[in-house]
């Protein structure tokens, strides 16, 4: 079977391209690396990557995103480091963001908010492999 080698990116409706353009460089210290004006901004975190989030413009009318719905449910960006993970929950506590939660997943430990159009984030740092519960279920608690 051929499978790929990893997601390559993901693209957001938005509501208000530039106010989410810039809460995704402000919170996430993302890059834009191209635009098409008023219609989509891509961005990334790794050099490498030609992008891995682009944002795409809906209109301030367009309905958010809804709990009982079918679909994205969250998306994550990976830390570097514990300690990483440690300065960006201050730093969105300072920015008065709402953390929605904290979770211990026993792989990963991860930290959950919204962007300004209600689509969930988490910002998480993974256990290096050799501290991962042996087995195929992963043991912690889910937000």
């Amino acid at each position: 079977m051929v499978r790929p080698k990893k997601l390559g990116h993901l693209v957001l409706r938005v509501r208000d391209l530039d106010r989410s353009e810039q809460f995704y460089s402000d919170v996430l210290g993302l890059n834009v690396r191209a635009k098409l004006e008023g219609q989509m901004v891509f961005m990334n975190a790794a050099d490498d990557a030609s992008h891995e989030l682009a944002l795409v413009s809906v209109g301030d009318d367009a309905p958010g995103p809804e709990v009982s719905r079918v679909g994205l449910y969250h998306f994550a960006w990976e830390m570097e480091s514990f300690e990483d993970l440690r300065r960006m929950y201050h730093e969105l506590l300072e920015r008065g963001l709402n953390i929605q939660g904290i979770g211990d997943h026993g792989i990963s430990i991860g930290i959950y908010f919204a962007d300004p159009d209600g689509n969930e984030i988490e910002v998480f740092y993974e256990l290096p492999r050799k501290q991962w519960p042996e087995g195929d279920v992963f043991q912690g608690n889910f937000p």
